[in-house]
């Protein structure tokens, strides 16, 4: 996993399109169901923005059994140098592995399953330069985030376990990499002794979910209805694409979880 890039440069993506029963997906807060219409429109206009910074972008059909399927971060992790299928820590998500698992050993040379006990959801995980960041929460356990470590390293690369504050749904829920050395959380997470060697910038109060970025080669990916993060981030001369989150956010979920992102190496 050792490379000279910089961990968002990337060059593939997978993406699932949303089921009919997205507006059945879960929730912790019930701020009503989203439209089947909103969600499609508002994955089309991501894939089209993953598609103009670069990245090859691989369209899955929908699974109309899991309504929360179009968020295919959660149930794998990968690398330039293969990839490693999780367990969800939502019952009803743990099968989504099995499905996404036949085009991961298609695209790549190995893959590793994340051993029992224990569970892990790829929302908690955060790339940085010099490891992944895991977060414990209520979908990632201790058990899980140990197990991962230790596939992670198989694959060349290093981890270390994070705490994540109550009421967090996700770590990246509530943080995301910006750069090589800066990360943007909000205040709840700010002092998270991981993010001691980086650069903070804090989400303004009442834009909490605006700490889910997504840097995609040179372009951070901003939840468009949350304008004080993204005027702090152009002026700190950040290339923001702002983007509609409004339907997803309704069933817990931001940016990131929307496609599984690597380095493809042709050499």
């Amino acid at each position: 996993m050792s490379q000279t890039r910089s961990v968002y440069q990337f060059n593939s993506a997978i993406v699932r399109e949303p089921a009919i029963s997205v507006v059945n997906g879960l929730r912790a807060d019930d701020r009503g169901g989203p439209t089947y219409k909103g969600v499609k429109g508002e994955h089309d206009t991501y894939v089209a923005a993953m598609r103009h910074a670069g990245v090859e972008v691989t369209v899955l059909p929908p699974l109309e059994a899991f309504p929360d399927s179009l968020f295919v971060e959660d149930p794998a992790l990968v690398f330039t140098g293969g990839a490693i299928l999780l367990r969800p820590g939502t019952p009803s998500r743990v099968a989504e592995t099995a499905e996404i698992a036949p085009i991961l050993r298609h695209m790549f040379d190995t893959v590793l399953e994340l051993p029992t006990p224990g569970q892990a959801d790829g929302g908690d995980m955060m790339y940085t330069p010099n490891s992944v960041l895991i977060g414990l929460s209520a979908r990632t356990d201790k058990a899980g985030a140990e197990a991962l470590v230790s596939c992670i390293e198989q694959l060349g690369g290093k981890a270390q376990i994070a705490e994540t504050p109550k009421g967090v749904l996700h770590f990246k829920t509530a943080s995301s990499l910006l750069d090589d050395e800066t990360v943007i959380s909000t205040a709840a997470l700010a002092n998270a002794s991981v993010f001691k060697e980086f650069r903070q910038f804090i989400v303004p109060e009442g834009e909490e979910p605006a700490a889910n970025v997504l840097r995609v080669n040179d372009i951070v990916m901003v939840s468009a209805g949350y304008p004080r993060t993204i005027e702090m981030l152009e002026k700190a001369s950040y290339k923001v694409v702002p983007l509609k989150t409004a339907e997803i956010e309704r069933i817990d979920a931001g940016l990131s979880c929307m496609s599984l992102r690597w380095y493809r190496d042709c050499t």
